[in-house]
């Protein structure tokens, strides 16, 4: 007995027709499909089907075998089913996240040092603020991010750059003529700075201006660039941020670069020291890849 023969079987069994079976469900010719139930009948032992002019019909062996060829059948798809994905197992999914606007630097370069991996993971990709992305990481819902080194979350970070901080302005100031902005420029300008929840920014900027002997009383607080450029524009405000920010100025902002040495901030790779995942892991080896 053959498993061809139960799929015949079935296929009669459930059409009642050994023609409509033979030429809609299993391409084959009646007289063939005929012979194969015949087969079948006498490794049975017993007639399967009564035949007549109406069709065919089940006999009580014919019914009483009936449940177990499908149940057969389903066993042995359900065999190959399993064989295939042991075979091919499922994917494993990396999860990269960025600061809102990093992306658009960090995800081709991310993505070529996975280059390898690429055809064996799925890589889910979300920006979001640089805090945020810490607590997914320690929640495990990332596995690894592009952000600030924010305090207070058990993670390793790497620093894989330092950008300058650029003074973000109305584009028809009256600063906007300058080629450069020092820390005087900003007093007696409505001044936009960043929030506590933004901790690592808003500390190199109290730090900065500490630094300069400037004394400034923010009239706004901001916890993203999104919102800084925004109030800027509304406000006829100015802002001091990362400069990045240059891949995302609207028509209304423009930027100028600090004079002398401007204080810098770090972007980091950030990840769990619990996360035992091998892609991390590999990840992680060619990091050096990211600065090249």
């Amino acid at each position: 007995m053959e498993l061809r023969h139960l799929r015949y079987f079935v296929a009669v069994a459930e059409t009642g027709s050994l023609t409509v079976a033979a030429e809609r469900r299993l391409h084959t010719s009646q007289p063939s499909l005929s012979r194969q139930i015949r087969d079948l009948e006498d490794e049975v032992g017993a007639e399967l089907f009564t035949r007549s002019a109406r069709g065919v019909e089940l006999t009580a062996a014919g019914k009483a075998f009936l449940d177990h060829a499908r149940l057969a059948l389903t066993q042995v798809d359900a065999a190959t089913q399993a064989a295939r994905r042991a075979a091919q197992p499922t994917k494993q999914v990396f999860a990269l996240g960025f600061l809102t606007g990093q992306e658009m630097t960090w995800l081709p370069r991310a993505m070529q040092v996975l280059r390898d991996e690429l055809p064996n993971i799925d890589v889910t990709v979300s920006s979001d603020y640089s805090p945020d992305l810490a607590d997914a990481l320690a929640r495990g819902k990332l596995d690894l991010a592009f952000l600030r080194a924010e305090p207070g979350f058990d993670l390793d970070y790497r620093v894989v750059s330092r950008e300058k901080l650029i003074a973000l302005m109305p584009s028809d100031h009256a600063l906007a003529g300058r080629a450069a902005i020092g820390p005087q420029d900003l007093v007696g300008q409505t001044f936009i700075m960043a929030s506590n929840k933004a901790t690592v920014l808003h500390d190199v900027i109290e730090h900065y201006l500490q630094q300069s002997g400037v004394a400034i009383t923010p009239e706004q607080g901001v916890d993203n660039l999104a919102m800084a450029m925004s109030l800027v524009a509304s406000t006829r405000g100015l802002a001091l941020m990362p400069e990045y920010a240059n891949n995302l100025l609207p028509w209304s902002v423009v930027s100028r670069p600090l004079e002398g040495e401007a204080p810098t901030i770090d972007l980091v790779i950030g990840y769990s020291k619990s996360n035992t995942s091998s892609v991390l892991k590999l990840f992680l080896s060619k990091a050096a890849e990211l600065m090249a």
